[in-house]
């Protein structure tokens, strides 16, 4: 893999061996991997993912744009959460990840106070270490949402968090119970929209208890794949009362600008809808990783 690690092993290789070991690359050798005009060579590109079948979906999508593009790719899928893969991308073991951009802000500045989807892009490009960067940012997100049932969002007239206020019937919030103190909970709610929830502890039967009609909004994630299947509406979030957390492209500095034109691609096409759709072909349908890839790449006018 070249990465910043090996970049003076192979200097001083070529400073003993001469020039055949330059023309020749890195330990692959492979004419027909793609090149730099400095001399260079990309070699392999390690793709990363966490242990989430979505990520992972995403990882595999960048793994496949980047073969089409005639690029030489090994998967370390799986690797677990952040306290076990950053280190690797820092230290150039991993050149590339699917990552969420609040998340990750979060995660360098944990007192962050972004929230909406721009100002968090542009603190995260700030906090990064050196040697790390993001690539383009897609619409799609997987972060905390509101949703509600399709019925209840046609007979309420409901698109937007601020519509609420609208709303006659009493409003029951339901999530896990930290929710209930959370910033983005129901203090949030009133502080941000002028809207009063009662609040219900629901845990893992959250949306079943929407489906219910025992709460009438329910905290899921955005990608959920039951937002597809169930028919839930997702209410936006134009004031900002959650942190945004777009899919990103996490990325090597050194390999950023040969790759960016082909990630940044992929992060065009991926929208919100699409996430959800490509979950529940992983959960639900329960497709591989790979086929769900090549399908979307596919008609997404990708390969």
């Amino acid at each position: 893999m070249f990465t910043a690690r090996n970049k003076g092993r192979l200097a001083l290789g070529a400073a003993v061996v001469g020039a055949a070991l330059a023309l020749s690359g890195c330990a692959s050798g492979d004419p027909l991997d793609p090149g730099t005009d400095d001399g260079g060579s990309t070699d392999t590109i390690t793709i990363g993912s966490q242990a989430y079948y979505s990520n992972e979906v995403i990882a595999e999508i960048y793994a496949q744009a980047l073969e089409n593009a005639g690029f030489t790719v090994e998967r370390d899928f799986n690797i677990g959460q952040r306290d076990a893969y950053l280190p690797s991308l820092e230290s150039g073991e991993v050149d590339l990840f699917p990552e969420y951009t609040g998340n990750l802000l979060q995660y360098y500045v944990p007192d962050t106070t972004a929230t909406t989807s721009d100002d968090v892009y542009a603190d995260l490009q700030d906090a990064l270490p050196d040697g790390l960067e993001v690539l383009d940012q897609s619409s799609a997100t997987d972060q905390d949402s509101y949703n509600v049932t399709a019925a209840f969002a046609e007979e309420n007239n409901l698109e937007s968090l601020a519509d609420l206020k609208n709303v006659t019937v009493p409003l029951t919030l339901g999530g896990a119970p930290e929710l209930e103190e959370r910033p983005y909970g129901p203090s949030g709610l009133l502080e941000k929209y002028g809207v009063t929830v009662g609040f219900s502890a629901t845990g893992d039967t959250t949306v079943e208890d929407l489906l219910a009609g025992t709460i009438n909004i329910a905290n899921v994630y955005s990608a959920d794949p039951r937002i597809q299947t169930e028919d839930l509406v997702t209410l936006s979030d134009p004031d900002g009362l959650f942190l945004a957390s777009n899919v990103v492209p996490l990325v090597n500095s050194d390999i950023a600008d040969q790759i960016a034109d082909v990630i940044n691609a992929v992060s065009a096409k991926l929208t919100p809808e699409g996430l959800v759709a490509l979950n529940v072909k992983s959960t639900v349908d329960q497709e591989s990783s790979e086929d769900i890839a090549t399908e979307w790449l596919t008609d997404n006018g990708l390969i």
